[in-house]
């Protein structure tokens, strides 16, 4: 029988805690079209994102048979550019041209 030999174990790094991005960080000014749906007010793109999501799953908004689709009502269509559905990627597209 050969004998195994064990691996020596180095010791864990650390891992640093991450930095967001400051592009993100850049609180951004908010489109006429877009206020209703998240309020008013300058906001950073990644706080866009999570009002948004809030305001899809509180209003039953994502495709029942697709998850990935979201369904539009009348103040998302007006972001959309008067889109009945649109992906989540394709999401993002569209809601970044309504921030400045």
């Amino acid at each position: 029988m050969a004998a195994k030999k064990k691996a020596s174990k180095k010791p864990a790094k650390k891992k640093s805690a991450r930095k967001p991005s400051a592009a993100f960080m850049k609180p951004m000014q908010i489109s006429a079209a877009l206020a209703p749906v998240i309020g008013a007010g300058p906001y950073p793109r990644t706080e866009v994102t999570k009002k948004l999501w809030a305001y899809i799953k509180r209003n039953g908004l994502q495709d029942t048979k697709n998850r990935r689709n979201i369904n539009a009502d009348d103040k998302l269509k007006e972001v959309f550019g008067g889109k009945k559905q649109v992906s989540m990627f394709e999401m993002t597209k569209l809601v970044s041209k309504h921030l400045k």
